[in-house]
């Protein structure tokens, strides 16, 4: 199964019902009177002893669900006081049981570290959904985009005051990283089969310019794996579902981060 072709058709249905009950022209009306200043993703990550973006995740197209009925305002609230870097929560509902609604109560709760609208954004119009909930910082994954769609967006979103995280998952998507992207993530899960491999990140990451801050995605759940990903030069590790899969998400990242 390809779970990336399934989810980029899904994505394309659900953000067109998004439009329709909310339109670009109201969301950039709503935008001219908000104020409200980025948290620094890259910042947060170059000061960060920890360097862990803690993700709020219920469910995988892989796996089902992990924690259905988790309280995101409680996780990710643990998470800011366990030492996390930066919160990333994910927003797609059929594929990973996120919702819009879970990202702004993540958004009324966290203040003093960055938020990642983690999602599959195809589109313009929900960079500019993005910025109305309230993202520190959006992902945009290599995978589903064409070059010039990096770009692009990558400038939109940089002059709606969010930052960018790149994901890459093979050497083909070298070529996809732009000069103005904030941060490269390396994904060591296969976006078609959703299997990961650790080696991934290790294989890619001198092949990105060292101008760019890095970090490294999925599978990650050993202070051992951190270490050893740190030393190769990654500043960021996203994690899930190690925390998640836990009674107690905020515990199981200060128990790996602090010992």
């Amino acid at each position: 199964m390809h779970f990336l072709e399934s989810i980029c058709r899904n994505k394309q249905e659900e953000v067109a019902l998004q439009q329709k009950a909310l339109p670009l022209s109201e969301i950039k009306t709503l935008l001219s009177s908000q104020s409200r200043k980025k948290v620094s993703f890259k910042q947060s990550l170059l000061e960060s002893d920890t360097g862990i973006i803690a993700e709020f995740k219920r469910k995988s197209p892989s796996k089902g669900w992990i924690n259905k009925e988790a309280d995101v305002r409680q996780v990710v609230k643990s998470y800011e006081e366990a030492g996390a870097a930066a919160i990333s929560c994910l927003t797609d509902e059929q594929f990973f049981g996120g919702s819009i609604d879970d990202f702004k109560a993540a958004r009324e709760t966290i203040k003093s570290i960055p938020l990642l609208r983690k999602d599959f954004i195809l589109n313009l119009y929900q960079i500019f959904q993005s910025k109305l909930i309230g993202a520190d910082v959006i992902l945009l994954i290599a995978a589903c985009l064409k070059a010039e769609e990096i770009v692009r967006f990558t400038a939109v979103a940089q002059e709606l005051d969010m930052e960018v995280l790149l994901e890459i998952h093979d050497e083909t998507e070298l070529a996809s990283i732009c000069s103005d992207v904030d941060v490269v993530g390396i994904n060591n899960r296969n976006l078609s089969t959703f299997v990961t491999d650790i080696s991934t990140s290790f294989d890619l990451v001198n092949r990105i310019p060292d101008k760019f801050l890095k970090i490294s995605e999925s599978g990650l759940s050993s202070a051992e794996i951190l270490a050893k990903l740190r030393l190769a030069g990654f500043r960021g590790f996203l994690m899930g579902e190690s925390f998640m899969s836990s009674e107690n998400p905020g515990g199981a990242l200060r128990a790996l981060a602090h010992g």
